[in-house]
């Protein structure tokens, strides 16, 4: 959460430190992490006295791995560029290669950070990231801990950033949690989800919370439904070695959205402190009805992209004719679910989950659609089967971060004709447009020590919990009907059909944003 001076309401740049990245010439760094901070800098939200510091197996020294960060990260800056700024970051690069699992790598950190620590005037503050796959999560914990990179004082602090995913299953989960708070303390782990990061997705709190025209009807008595959608227009791209391994279900389901449904369904917090607003994100998701194996029979949908026709013409082939994927895989690019939360606020209200590769386009997006205004004032003016069109709120992610409420208004004429007209509220708009990686408020927030937007252990595996069942099933009946959608269309007739048996329908986006034609 934002981090103020309380006398003059200015944001306060983080304390100093050095951030070290294993994985630090990985695509992550280059694309995310370095964009990220020359953002901060650029806010003047970056301490002035500041290091980075990257470990990864590469052999480059550190003037050689500044010179792949001018090359490489820079070409993903947006915005008016500074140079001056920009130069100053990579300046403050350090290098250090060593393996994640060599015991020796970690004692040479240990003597890289203390002399950077006299070279740059930090007091011994270090934002360990785990920009590494997975498999290293725990290794690179272990390793910290045991050269004493860990231990903290009341004049510094250490904290470890773990990148998802966060397991691969309930069990793994637990093991990786039970590990790492055996040798860190729960204040010192940032467990990172960087759709938390959107501007949007903070903007909830304030949105819901301080507005006494949303809060009172956001409820089972006013909302008939929401969706929550993430499309991507893109496939596997380079990542078939770990995509393979984990699904859309796995990849996107415990993370981002269950993330988004708890900012959306939350109960008020007695106040804005990290434990409290997570306390009751905890609350909804431990209140999601479980799902039996029936349920996940008639309550999901998962389906693997053919070739097709992207919406800008391109012509892409099958999952399973991308490199590095098997002829026969099983691996769904597609899930749809349908979730009930078992709580006084949303009993009886279903929340609609999907998330695809290969659609028509790129949009995340949160629909809440209201129960039917009563036609009796206009009946007369309605055609025969018609309804008043229900009022719809859109929350935007991305591409175009904003809110939109659909409402009924009269055609101008003699006669009551309605028509249904949008009102609108976009962020560059109002507040202009800053270029954003989604990491620039997550990196400050560890700096500062803020744990807001980050995941709790319990939230984790509550998580993971609700998603085993349907792992299970998946596992034991594998689909016999892949691939079932074409690259470019939304998704497995299955998933229209989820919805239409409760009487409803998705909404899509295409540019703009229009209901689905039935």
């Amino acid at each position: 959460m934002p981090h103020t001076d309380t006398q003059t309401g200015t944001m306060m740049p983080a304390p100093p430190c050095i951030m070290v990245i294993f994985g630090a010439a990985g695509d992550l760094a280059k694309r995310k992490l370095f964009p990220a901070l020359y953002y901060l800098s650029i806010a003047k939200r970056l301490p002035e006295n500041f290091a980075v510091l990257g470990v990864s197996r590469e052999d480059f020294s550190s003037e050689a791995y500044r010179e792949l960060m001018n090359k490489e990260s820079r070409a993903h800056l947006d915005g008016d560029y500074s140079a001056e700024i920009w130069d100053q970051l990579v300046k403050c690069c350090h290098y250090l290669q060593g393996d994640f699992r060599d015991p020796e790598a970690y004692q040479r950190l240990a003597q890289k950070l203390g002399e950077l620590d006299n070279e740059c005037k930090t007091p011994g503050n270090y934002l360990f990231y785990m920009a590494t796959p997975p498999a290293f999560f725990g290794d690179i914990a272990e390793q910290i801990v045991k050269v004493g990179l860990a231990k903290e004082t009341d004049s510094h602090w250490r904290r470890l950033v773990i990148e998802k995913p966060f397991g691969h299953d309930l069990q793994s989960a637990r093991a990786l949690n039970k590990k790492l708070l055996e040798i860190f303390k729960e204040r010192q782990l940032y467990r990172i989800d960087h759709y938390l990061g959107k501007e949007t997705v903070q903007n909830f709190l304030s949105f819901r919370f301080a507005n006494g025209v949303i809060e009172p009807i956001w409820n089972r008595s006013y909302i008939d439904h929401v969706q929550i959608t993430v499309a991507e227009p893109m496939g596997v791209e380079n990542r078939a070695s770990y995509y393979e391994g984990a699904g859309a279900l796995r990849d996107m389901i415990p993370n981002h959205l269950l993330a988004v449904l708890a900012m959306i369904a939350m109960e008020p917090p007695i106040s804005f402190e990290a434990d409290e607003i997570r306390d009751e994100q905890a609350k909804v998701l431990r209140a999601i009805q479980p799902f039996t194996p029936e349920d996940v029979l008639t309550h999901t949908v998962r389906g693997q992209y053919a070739a097709g026709v992207l919406a800008d013409g391109t012509s892409v082939p099958a999952y399973r004719q991308e490199a590095g994927v098997a002829e026969d895989s099983k691996t769904e690019t597609f899930v749809a679910m349908s979730l009930m939360i078992d709580s006084w606020r949303w009993a009886g209200v279903p929340f609609y989950l999907r998330t695809g590769k290969r659609m028509p386009g790129r949009f995340t997006e949160i629909v809440i659609q209201y129960k039917h205004a009563p036609n009796t004032a206009f009946k007369n003016s309605l055609m025969k089967g018609k309804q008043v069109e229900p009022n719809v709120m859109v929350l935007r992610i991305q591409p175009s971060e904003g809110i939109s409420l659909g409402i009924n208004a009269k055609v101008p004429g003699q006669t009551m004709q309605l028509s249904p007209v949008e009102m609108d509220f976009s962020y560059d708009d109002y507040f202009g447009n800053e270029p954003s990686t989604g990491y620039e408020t997550l990196i400050y927030d560890c700096m500062k020590g803020d744990p807001t937007l980050f995941k709790r252990a319990d939230i984790i595996e509550t998580a993971w919990q609700l998603v085993e069942p349907i792992l299970d099933v998946w596992n034991a009946l594998p689909p016999r009907d892949f691939p079932n959608y074409a690259a470019g269309e939304w998704g497995p007739s299955a998933a229209d059909e989820l919805l239409q048996r409760d009487g409803r329908r998705w909404r899509v986006c295409t540019g703009g944003c229009t209901p689905k034609k039935t």
